[in-house]
C-alpha cells in the first residue's frame, strides 16, 4: 500500500522530489521564447515587449505577497514573509526589484511612462497575472506560499539570462541588468524560506498535494504569459491577419 492509499503524508524527501519534478517538467525556462532569448535570437522589439509585459508581473509581486500576509494568522510567519514586499517595492526612490526593472526598461529603450501606464500589457499576460493575485488572495496561505516556489528554479534561470544578455544583447546598458544579478542571490534566500514554510505548514497529505498543484499552477501561468508574448511578437499574428485579409 502506498503512502497516498493509506493517507500518510509524504516524508520530506518525497515531498521535495514532487515539488522539484514540477519545475523539471513545467518551468518556463523551457518555453521557446526563453530559448530564443538565451540563444540571442530576439529582436530589440521582442526584448522590449518581454520587458514591458514582465513588468506587469513584477509590479504585482508585492501585491500577492501582501495578500498572503493578510491571510496568515501566524506572527512568526508574517515576520519571515514581510521583507518580500519591501524587496520589490523598495523603501525609497529606485531601490527594490521594481526600481531595478524600470532601469532595465530604460536600458532597452522603453520609457517609464510606457511601463507605468501599461500600454504594452497583452490581454493574456494581464489575465495570467491577475489570476495569480486572485489565487493568493483566496487560497489558504500555506498553499499560496507553495505557489511561490518557482523561486527554487530561478537562480539558474537568472544566471543563464544574465550571460545571454551580456553576450547577445550588448545594446542593453550593463546597469540595466542589475535585477538579474540581484535575483541570483535573493531568489536562493527566498526559495529557502518558502520551502521551509511549505514543509512545516503543508503537514498533511492533502495539503502536500495541493502545494504541488499550486506550484504547477504557477508554472502554467508563467508559461501562458510567454505564449501571449510569442504570439504577439513572433510574426504569427501578422501572418494570420494577412491570410485572413487575402481570404476575403
Amino acid at each position: 500500500m502506498t503512502q497516498t492509499q493509506c493517507g500518510e503524508r509524504w516524508n520530506r524527501e518525497t515531498f521535495l522530489a514532487q515539488l522539484r519534478a514540477v519545475g523539471h517538467y513545467k518551468y518556463h525556462n523551457k518555453h521557446p521564447f526563453h530559448t530564443y532569448m538565451n540563444e540571442g535570437r530576439l529582436t530589440p522589439e521582442q526584448v522590449r515587449g518581454w520587458v514591458a509585459n514582465r513588468f506587469y508581473y513584477q509590479q504585482n509581486i508585492p501585491i500577492k505577497d501582501a495578500a498572503i500576509l493578510s491571510n496568515c494568522p501566524i506572527r512568526e510567519v508574517r515576520r519571515i514573509w514581510l521583507h518580500r514586499i519591501t524587496d520589490h517595492d523598495g523603501l525609497q526612490n529606485d531601490d527594490g526589484g521594481i526600481g531595478a526593472w524600470l532601469k532595465l526598461a530604460t536600458a532597452t529603450g522603453l520609457t517609464r511612462a510606457e511601463l507605468q501606464d501599461e500600454r504594452h500589457v497583452l490581454p493574456g499576460v494581464r489575465f495570467a497575472v491577475d489570476a495569480y493575485v486572485q489565487f493568493t488572495r483566496t487560497k489558504p496561505w500555506p498553499i499560496a506560499i507553495a505557489s511561490s516556489l518557482t523561486e527554487l528554479f530561478a537562480p539558474d534561470l537568472m544566471s543563464t539570462r544574465l550571460a545571454a544578455f551580456k553576450k547577445y544583447y550588448p545594446w542593453v546598458a550593463d546597469e540595466g541588468l542589475d535585477y538579474f544579478r540581484s535575483r541570483i542571490t535573493q531568489a536562493s534566500i527566498d526559495s529557502d524560506q518558502g520551502l521551509e514554510l511549505t514543509m512545516a505548514y503543508c503537514d498533511t497529505l492533502p495539503l502536500q498535494e495541493e502545494a504541488v498543484k499550486a506550484l504547477s499552477f504557477k508554472c502554467d501561468l508563467l508559461w501562458s504569459m510567454l505564449d501571449a508574448m510569442m504570439l504577439e511578437y513572433s510574426g504569427y499574428k501578422k501572418k494570420w491577419s494577412e491570410e485572413a485579409v487575402a481570404a476575403g
